[in-house]
């Protein structure tokens, strides 16, 4: 079985409330995907046909709002890194955390397991001049620090116009707004592209992250457009996997988007959409609790590889 992980910046599940953009936004797809149910904590623990919606906490244990430096960093390596830091911290991997994702990177934990493994997204020149120095200082992500201590390729540009990646924002018109010459695409489009990328692999990631961007922004009209352009590629997704080859699975670092009358992140538990075989998730539902079991069920699924979704019972 293949795994496609989609990790959203910022979004948490929220409750039906008027600041929460996944409530006042409407989602039919995602709504489709869970029976008739919004992305919504009221939502949690709902396990149909088709999907399953699990909250995973992003506190850990540790005191104050989760962030991305050490929630990112304990998604892409199984560790706890906020309590191994001795607090939740912010912005960008400093030396310490890169340590623990060059020891424990999520791609390179799969390729000693030998699995084929691919991060989807395509960067911006300018990068490809600091990838050539080693990518010093600290202004990188956890998904771009796992990707290169993985020792995987970086996508540019010209695999995103051949269909080897997908820009961050999906549809290009970031990219567009730069001045760049890629052309635009639905957010179905993307979704059918990352499917097509992910197919060749065993482990696909794709990130996302103008969401927390939009959070802490407070702003209502971005925030809704971008849970727009989500419930259509998270649909596509869904109607696009074969279900008894790949588990889809949806999470996030902390919460933010879900809650606009602060500009901060949450506290809230943070969403694992699981769209696959029914037993796989019924797997995952008893595993997966925080941001640390994300890793190891992912290794766990893979390494099965009679390919029946008995082969998960264990």
């Amino acid at each position: 079985m293949q795994v496609l992980l989609v990790f959203i910046d910022g979004i948490g599940l929220g409750r039906q409330l008027p600041d929460n953009p996944f409530a006042f936004t409407e989602t039919p797809c995602i709504e489709q995907t869970l029976d008739g149910r919004k992305l919504l904590a009221e939502s949690r623990g709902y396990c149909g046909p088709k999907a399953s919606l699990l909250g995973l906490d992003a506190v850990m244990g540790v005191p104050g709002l989760p962030q991305s430096a050490t929630g990112q960093a304990s998604l892409f390596t199984g560790i706890n890194a906020p309590k191994l830091m001795g607090q939740h911290m912010n912005g960008f991997p400093d030396q310490n955390l890169r340590q623990l994702l060059a020891r424990r990177g999520i791609f390179l934990q799969l390729h000693k397991h030998g699995f084929r493994t691919n991060f989807a997204n395509a960067y911006r020149p300018p990068f490809f001049d600091h990838l050539y120095r080693g990518l010093p200082g600290n202004r990188y992500s956890c998904s771009t620090l796992v990707t290169y201590y993985g020792g995987l390729l970086f996508h540019d540009l010209e695999d995103i116009k051949k269909g080897r990646a997908l820009f961050m924002d999906i549809t290009n018109n970031v990219l567009n707004k730069l001045g760049l010459e890629v052309p635009l695409i639905t957010p179905e489009e993307g979704a059918e592209r990352l499917l097509k990328i992910a197919g060749h692999y065993h482990f696909c990631l794709f990130e996302y992250f103008l969401s927390d961007l939009a959070g802490h922004k407070k702003d209502r009209a971005e925030a809704k457009r971008i849970v727009s352009t989500l419930d259509h590629f998270i649909g596509t997704l869904a109607d696009g996997i074969a279900t008894d080859q790949t588990m889809l699975i949806v999470t996030s670092d902390h919460g933010n988007l879900e809650d606009l009358s602060s500009g901060e992140h949450t506290l809230n538990d943070v969403p694992a959409l699981l769209i696959g075989s029914y037993k796989v998730r019924q797997w995952l539902a008893k595993r997966i609790f925080n941001l640390t079991d994300v890793l190891p069920a992912v290794l766990k699924i893979l390494s099965n590889d009679n390919k029946t979704e008995a082969s998960v019972n264990a």
